[in-house]
């Protein structure tokens, strides 16, 4: 279970995405730096693509050196590997050179594209295949990735792969993004002003202030997800400037917040375990930020671009769970 969406530009112009990560935590999760001008090959794949990296991304990956579930790049482009359980069903290899893992694609395309049209256009020449890439089982995935100005998602359907321009910058976990989209027809009178109605001469009010969004549901489901981000995309304020974006975007970000317990599922055959978040992602595509917060530690950090070294690539492991540190007041 996973959220994505683009925060409204700011009046300065700055574009921010958030991403949410649900997942047990059992993970290793690690920031990685991936080096530009490096050559790399598709992980488990054999014959598989080869490439060199014209972009140095960051991003958070886990069980091996470029296996991104998230990242940004030099360029101003983000993509986020998101759940798809039962809406996923890559290719068989086809051993023509253009075989890649699943886990790499995000490593390719941030590693050499510069926007989504790019990124649009080197997705579609691939043939996307699941590798267990250590954690037992092939991840079922989809893909969103954001520019500035344009969204889409790469989803796995029984026909193929298909690429899609995703006009509300959110993303969820199942069904596929045009189901998403026509749902939110259900949720046209969400407003942020509270509703009066008059019954004869009686004025009734709200029992309080957001009436207008009365309807908005709260779950956990990836339907309920995506339509309350949506909602939360249309009405939020536009931030100021960039620290305001990004700003704005934690706050939409905690709304999403899942502690340990609240939801449980089958790991692994006999194996029940609590899902939470366990971190959460805030690229700044314009001034090129990458922020993160994890589950055991709930101050949130960033990776200036700009000033990053991209000759090499390094991992950093993440806070897992984690108690609060005494302290003496």
């Amino acid at each position: 279970m996973c959220t994505n969406f683009k925060i409204k530009p700011s009046k300065d112009g700055t574009v921010v995405v958030g991403r949410t990560m649900e997942f047990p935590d059992l993970i290793p999760w690690e920031v990685q730096v991936v080096a530009a001008g490096v050559p790399r090959a598709s992980a488990g794949v054999k014959n598989g693509l080869a490439w060199t990296p014209q972009y140095g991304i960051v991003g958070m990956g886990a069980m091996g050196e470029g296996l991104l579930a998230d990242g940004m790049n030099t360029e101003g482009l983000s993509a986020h590997a998101l759940y798809m359980a039962g809406f996923c069903d890559y290719a068989a290899p086809a051993g023509t050179g253009n075989d890649i893992s699943e886990m790499d694609v995000i490593a390719y395309l941030l590693g050499t594209c510069k926007n989504v049209a790019e990124a649009k256009s080197a997705a579609a020449a691939l043939n996307v295949v699941g590798v267990d890439p250590g954690v037992g089982f092939v991840p079922p995935l989809h893909f969103l990735l954001h520019d500035a100005t344009a969204s889409i998602a790469i989803e796995f359907r029984p026909e193929g792969m298909s690429i899609v321009d995703n006009p509300t910058g959110v993303g969820t976990n199942p069904p596929f993004l045009d189901w998403h989209v026509t749902n939110l027809r259900n949720y046209v009178g969400i407003s942020a002003v509270n509703p009066t109605t008059t019954v004869h001469d009686t004025v009734l009010h709200p029992l309080g202030q957001g009436g207008g969004l009365l309807g908005l549901p709260g779950d956990y489901t990836p339907p309920s997800r995506f339509v309350r981000a949506a909602a939360l995309m249309l009405l939020i304020d536009q931030p100021a400037d960039a620290a305001s974006a990004e700003a704005a975007c934690l706050h939409v970000l905690n709304s999403f917040d899942i502690p340990a317990g609240l939801i449980s599922e089958e790991f692994k055959p006999g194996q029940m375990v609590p899902e939470v978040t366990s971190w959460v992602t805030v690229c700044n595509l314009t001034d090129r930020r990458y922020g993160y917060r994890t589950v055991g530690d709930p101050v949130p950090y960033v990776v200036d671009l700009p000033a990053t070294d991209f000759s090499t690539s390094r991992r950093t492991p993440v806070p897992g769970a984690a108690r609060f540190t005494p302290v003496t007041l």
